[in-house]
């Protein structure tokens, strides 16, 4: 007997599998049941599958860079794994563990709720409820923190439809700076991406009394600061102390930390 594949939201009754059996051009993904690939035009691929319990339609998309064996392991650890990877963040949540097939660096998936990708809301807005993006990741890039706006700004500013991408770590971060009068403007430590950081740091010398700080996906928070020389400490513990250090130390390891 076929599996019942309804859902109830908000008192609308969606069929999922009717509803994928209308997009234009689907087929079946191969190696994986009740999961399809289409593609609305060359270049652009979609997967999506039903979750276990049918009510949810698990969806990756991907922009020129269609990778059919990523996509389906993609979509089998999301269907295995989909409470873990929102148990830390119901808005983006990421799970490590991934095997991503060999010549690829992934090492998580993240999802991406409705509320955060709105896919569907001008279209099919009664889809748009049970529909959970599934992406490669990185396991770098993701705090299980986010609150929603961060969580949008990181679904839409990642590239995630690029299965070929490299990690885009997770950073917060604010400056000021004496010499050049920059400063950031969020009132406290706000999203960036590591380049930004390595300027800001590579630019505060020469400023006294300018100072980065930056926060990696642990929480964990250093302060630098300029006073004839960089000086660093660990931000967030009782007993941080500022030490001295070179800026290619310093540039090295901060890149470490947002790897880590």
């Amino acid at each position: 007997m076929e599996r019942d594949t309804h859902a109830a939201e908000k008192g609308e009754i969606v069929n999922l599998r009717a509803e994928v059996a209308q997009f234009a051009g689907v087929a079946p993904l191969p190696g994986l049941d009740d999961a399809w690939h289409w593609s609305p035009a060359p270049g652009i691929d979609f997967v999506g599958a039903l979750s276990q319990d049918g009510e949810r339609l698990l969806q990756l998309s991907s922009r020129d860079s269609f990778d059919a064996e990523l996509a389906t392991r993609i979509l089998a650890f999301a269907r295995e794994h989909e409470d873990e990877i929102f148990a830390r963040n119901a808005y983006i949540g990421a799970l490590e563990g991934f095997v991503a097939p060999e010549g690829t660096r992934f090492d998580a998936v993240v999802g991406v709720a409705p509320e955060v990708h709105r896919f569907y809301k001008n279209e099919k807005p009664e889809l748009t409820p049970h529909v959970r993006l599934a992406f490669p990741a990185y396991s770098c890039e993701f705090s299980g923190k986010e609150t929603l706006d961060e969580a949008i700004t990181r679904y839409r500013t990642l590239g995630l439809t690029d299965l070929r991408r490299g990690p885009s770590p997770f950073l917060k971060m604010r400056y000021a700076n004496t010499r050049t009068r920059g400063r950031s403007t969020n009132p406290g430590r706000g999203l960036a991406d590591a380049d930004r950081l390595l300027d800001e740091l590579r630019a505060i010398e020469g400023g006294t009394g300018s100072f980065v700080e930056f926060e990696n996906r642990h929480g964990d928070v250093w302060r630098v600061e300029w006073h004839g020389a960089y000086y660093i400490a660990e931000w967030n513990t009782g007993d941080g102390r500022p030490r001295e250090i070179g800026l290619d130390d310093l540039l090295d390891f901060a890149v470490a930390r947002l790897y880590a």
